[in-house]
């Protein structure tokens, strides 16, 4: 791996979780690393909602766009959402992860999606392939990227753990760095997945959920907040284009002058 990969690796500790925030852009890149966040990681949720569509609408070109604009935005390492690779195949996937490679990102996801509506996750030895063509070229450049397999079943319906582990380690066979299973909140179920791989284990931090603290105590090496903060601050701005149409009043002032605050810096 490149001193930037091994550097970001490295900030993946058991019980001293890195928290990575998601940036969707190049200005809330910029606020996140003054506010002294360690890395980051894009959000293919975020940013398609950032251009106007849904998550999963966005071509592998404009993700690797998208998250060579984070790269140059800070010196801080960062990881990029690559959904589902961009390809069915390994040799589409592969293609993927030697692209990103290039534009000096410290790592990259791939989901074990499948995108179909009756069949949402790829079978294990399917996914497990996918996974190896991704760690092979993510590994096979001078470059080299820390890859994370994310196991999806609770975003599609399925709170089987057990898959999930069955599915972990199978990832990590394949040549996984990182371990990620978006979705558990049961402290219980968190500490089983840990337990039972041999990787830094990531986990997703949900409203009503545990807190990092608590995440910290149940082993986890990194936490991930996803597109949340990207439609928080939509969703702020929903409510203040809203009390303009409907009342004709400023009450977002404060908030303003706040992001004014956040964006001080900018062009110094």
């Amino acid at each position: 791996m490149s001193t930037l990969a091994e550097r970001f690796l490295a900030l993946h500790t058991p019980g001293k979780p890195l928290v990575i925030p998601n940036p969707w852009d190049v200005a809330s890149a910029r606020i996140l690393a003054k506010i002294g966040f360690r890395a980051l990681a894009t959000t293919s949720s975020g940013y398609a909602a950032s251009v106007g569509r849904r998550d999963g609408q966005v071509s592998r070109a404009e993700a690797l766009d998208y998250a060579a604009r984070i790269v140059r935005a800070t010196d801080l390492p960062v990881s990029a959402d690559l959904e589902r690779g961009f390809g069915a195949g390994p040799k589409e996937v592969a293609e993927t992860y030697r692209l990103a490679a290039r534009i000096g990102l410290a790592g990259a996801s791939i989901e074990d999606a499948s995108g179909e509506a009756d069949r949402p996750l790829y079978d294990i030895p399917r996914a497990a392939d996918r996974v190896r063509a991704a760690a092979e070229a993510a590994h096979g450049t001078v470059q080299g990227l820390v890859l994370t397999a994310r196991a999806e079943n609770f975003f599609h319906g399925s709170t089987d753990v057990s898959d999930v582990v069955a599915r972990l380690q199978a990832y990590q066979e394949a040549g996984a760095d990182v371990l990620y299973a978006p979705g558990p909140t049961d402290l219980a179920d968190i500490r089983a997945i840990v337990s039972s791989v041999d990787r830094p284990v990531n986990v997703l931090l949900r409203p009503g959920g545990p807190g990092v603290a608590e995440l910290a105590e149940a082993g986890v090496a990194r936490v991930s907040v996803g597109g949340g903060p990207t439609f928080a601050v939509y969703g702020a701005f929903a409510t203040a284009a809203r009390e303009l149409f409907e009342h004709g009043t400023a009450g977002y002032g404060e908030a303003a002058r706040a992001g004014h605050e956040a964006t001080a810096s900018f062009g110094a």
